[in-house]
């Protein structure tokens, strides 16, 4: 019997900021001439991005005027790692909890103490006793909810939750499992130069999101999606060109100009090995769930896949709206799918993919159910 995955509740920062105005940020903290702020502004204005959210309100403000960077010529002294990490343990339970709160509300019918398993995801900050224990009390869960904690893996994390999430409950169809995926990426700004940290600079975002998955279908009128499979792929001559690493000054992000060609190259094999035990064809899928790691990847994407920017359509909206938040994104995209499904759709396949270092391909098929 299959798990479901349902009632998909998000939360984002009260700072909701233009792309314009971080670019804006952006070229004054770099301290850019001329000619390097037009090139970073066209960075951002072809991002496909629109708006984004982070937990720092210095995004939209001027020097002189800053809560977290000093208030001094080239932000220094630059915040530290510890200092980074003290506002990821201020900012990362209450938005984790306003995402876990929006889910179980879409879900009358389960309540906080009948949950048995809780996993938390998130690669921009840890800390012990961790996010999942205060979570624990924050909603009122059982002490005894068994907690499992996926760090440190990037944008393709919650994909690795949701598989674990499917696998507990195929296991004992009476498990009830919350994930709850928060990412704060905008801690960790880096003043350099380098095009790396420059394309980063430009994409990521803070949010969280979380969903129910049980052995049945939700509770309600809302559709839920069934799990069908799941496949990771590796392309391991990309490992040097998507990584994460912990530096003095916050978390580093490499995320190199190849990533695009790479996932081009591989998405391909691995929809066909997600495929290859299943009565379902790629020409079978009219639905689509794909992490927006940038503009460019989803266009490779498309290209491998021969997709129309209308069957990306979801992904499109999100990295509009929010920015690539890491693992929380294709929650994001999952929302926007279950949100415009209609009883028509009841039974249609859905792949999704997400990617991050290794460099990971993850990819779900998962069936719109209105049971």
């Amino acid at each position: 019997m299959p798990s479901y995955l349902g009632a998909i509740g998000t939360a984002t920062p009260a700072h909701r900021l233009a792309q314009p105005t971080i670019a804006d940020f952006m070229a004054e903290a770099l301290a850019l001439d001329a000619s390097g702020t037009r090139k970073l502004r066209a960075l951002y204005r072809v991002s496909g991005i629109e708006h984004r959210h982070s937990v720092l309100a210095d995004y939209g403000r001027a020097n002189g005027d800053y809560d977290f960077f000093p208030n001094t010529p080239g932000l220094e002294p630059f915040p530290s790692v510890s200092q980074r990490m003290a506002a990821y343990r201020r900012e990362a339970l209450p938005l984790a909890l306003a995402a876990a709160e929006a889910s179980l509300r879409q879900a009358p019918g389960v309540k906080a103490a009948s949950l048995t398993h809780l996993i938390t995801v998130s690669c921009t900050g840890m800390y012990a006793p961790g996010l999942d224990i205060e979570l624990v009390a924050a909603l009122g869960l059982p002490a005894s909810v068994r907690r499992t904690c996926v760090n440190f893996m990037g944008c393709y994390a919650a994909v690795n939750a949701l598989r674990l999430a499917d696998s507990i409950c195929r296991a004992d169809p009476a498990a009830r499992v919350l994930v709850v995926s928060v990412e704060l990426c905008t801690l960790h700004f880096q003043k350099s130069h380098e095009e790396d940290h420059l394309v980063s600079n430009a994409l990521f975002a803070d949010g969280a999101a979380a969903c129910l998955v049980l052995g049945q279908p939700l509770p309600g009128p809302a559709p839920c999606l069934a799990f069908r499979a799941f496949h990771c792929g590796l392309a391991p001559e990309g490992t040097k060109d998507m990584a994460w690493h912990i530096g003095d000054f916050g978390f580093e992000m490499t995320l190199s100009g190849y990533v695009p060609a790479l996932i081009q190259r591989g998405i391909g094999q691995l929809t066909a090995d997600l495929l290859q035990d299943l009565p379902v064809r790629r020409e079978d899928i009219r639905h689509f769930a794909l992490h927006p790691g940038g503009r460019k990847i989803l266009e490779a994407i498309e290209q491998a896949l021969h997709l129309s920017k209308h069957d990306n359509r979801y992904a499109y909206q999100v990295l509009r709206d929010y920015g690539n938040m890491s693992s929380a994104t294709v929650l994001f995209v999952l929302r926007e799918l279950l949100a415009a499904a209609t009883p028509a759709d009841n039974g249609a396949p859905v792949l999704s993919c997400a990617f991050g270092p290794g460099l990971t391909m993850e990819a779900m098929l998962l069936q719109i159910s209105y049971e």
